[in-house]
C-alpha cells in the first residue's frame, strides 16, 4: 500500500497524492517535498517504485528481502538506508522492525512490512515544523531517525531497573530462577546491539557528505541523532557488563550458598560419627569389657553420647558451621 504526503514549500501547505503515478510529476517540482510511505508491500508495489524513482535493482531486491543488517548504500543521488525500530511490551520480548529508506533531495520513501508507528509521529512534527522546509527531505529524515534512536533509550532504562531488581534478587532473596531472566537480558542486549551499533557507519557516511543530497545546515541534525546514537551503544554497553557482573554474582552466591550447605552437612556427620563411635564401642561382643558389668553402664553410654555431640554441636556453630 502506497501513501504519498507532499509539502509544497512555496505554500507550505501539504497534500495526499491517493495515485502514484503522479509522484515522480511531484518529484520534478524543485518546490515539492515527497514523502512515500509503502506498507506492506507487494510486487506491483516495488515495480511502481523502480518505475517512478528509478531505484537500483539491488536495492529493490534488498526490500523485497527482510532481515538485512543496518547499513547505508550510496547511489547516483538518493541513499539507501537500512535500521530497525525496536518495542518491547510488557510480558512480550524485544521485537525488531525493519525499515528500508530511500533519501533523495527532495523525496523520502520509506519501505517497511510490518507498522512503523514512528512514522506517523514523524509525520505529525514534519507537519509542525514547516516552516524550516528549507532543509527538504533532510528534516523529515532527521524526525523519523530521531523518534526511532530516541525510542531506545526508555527500553534501556526498562532493562537497567530490571536488573536492578534481579541484583536484589540474587543478594537480599537468592532466587534461582534470576538467572533465567539474566540469560534473557543478555541475549535481547546482543540482539539490540546488533541493530544499533552498526547505525554509527550509517550516519558517519551521512555526515561525511560524499554526495551532496542534503545543505551542510541540515547536518546539524543528524550530528543530533548520531550524538542519540552513540549515547545508546554505550548504554548498551554498559548494560552488558553489569549482565555480566550480575550472572558473576550469581554463581558467587550460588557457590556460597553451597558451600554453606556443605559444611552444615559435614557438621551433622561428624557429630553423628562421633556418637556412633561410642555406640560402637559398647555394642561389641568383647567378654571382658570393664564398662559392660556397670550398673549405671547405659546411662553413662547415653549421657557421654550427649555431651561429645553438644560439644561438637557447640564448637561447629563456634566456627560458624551451623
Amino acid at each position: 500500500m502506497i501513501n504519498t504526503l507532499v509539502l509544497d514549500r512555496s505554500s507550505q501547505t501539504f497534500t495526499h497524492v491517493s495515485n502514484p503515478d503522479l509522484i515522480s510529476v511531484h518529484c520534478s517540482h524543485p518546490s515539492d517535498i515527497v514523502w512515500v510511505d509503502v506498507s506492506d508491500p507487494t510486487s506491483e508495489d516495488f515495480e511502481e517504485l523502480a518505475r517512478e524513482f528509478g531505484f537500483h535493482p539491488l536495492a529493490i531486491e534488498d526490500c523485497r528481502n527482510e532481515h538485512q543488517r543496518p547499513k547505508v548504500e550510496e547511489y547516483p543521488g538518493y541513499y539507501f538506508i537500512v535500521l530497525y525500530e525496536a518495542e518491547m511490551k510488557p510480558g512480550c520480548p524485544l521485537e525488531l522492525r525493519e525499515l528500508n529508506i530511500f533519501l533523495g533531495p527532495n523525496y523520502l520513501v520509506t519501505v517497511h512490512s510490518q507498522p512503523i508507528r514512528n512514522i506517523e509521529k514523524a509525520q505529525h512534527l514534519w507537519r509542525r515544523w514547516a516552516d524550516v522546509s528549507e532543509r527538504k527531505t533532510g528534516l523529515p529524515a532527521y524526525l523519523l531517525m530521531d523518534a526511532i534512536i530516541d525510542d531506545y533509550m526508555p527500553m534501556l532504562d526498562d532493562f537497567s531497573d530490571r536488573l536492578d531488581e534481579l541484583e536484589a534478587q540474587i543478594f537480599e532473596n537468592f532466587q534461582p530462577e534470576a538467572l533465567h531472566d539474566i540469560f534473557r537480558i543478555k541475549k535481547q542486549l546482543i540482539f539490540l546491539r546488533r541493530a544499533v551499533v552498526p547505525l554509527r557507519d550509517v550516519f558517519n557516511t551521512l555526515l561525511r557528505r560524499e554526495q551532496p543530497v542534503f545543505s551542510r545546515e541540515t547536518m546539524i541534525y543528524f550530528q543530533d541523532v548520531y550524538d542519540h546514537l552513540i549515547r545508546v551503544a554505550d548504554s548498551i554497553d554498559a548494560l552488558r557488563e553489569i549482565v555480566g557482573s550480575a550472572m558473576e554474582a550469581y554463581l558467587s552466591v550460588s557457590g556460597n550458598r553451597m558451600n554453606f550447605v556443605m559444611k552444615r552437612l559435614t557438621s551433622i556427620s561428624a557429630i553423628l560419627m562421633s556418637v556412633t563411635l561410642i555406640a560402637g564401642i559398647y555394642g561389641m561382643n568383647f567378654q571382658f569389657m570393664p564398662e559392660l558389668g556397670w550398673r549405671y553402664g547405659y546411662v553413662g553410654a547415653l549421657v557421654s553420647m550427649l555431651l561429645v555431640g553438644l560439644a561438637l554441636y557447640f564448637y561447629f556453630r563456634k566456627i560458624k558451621w551451623l
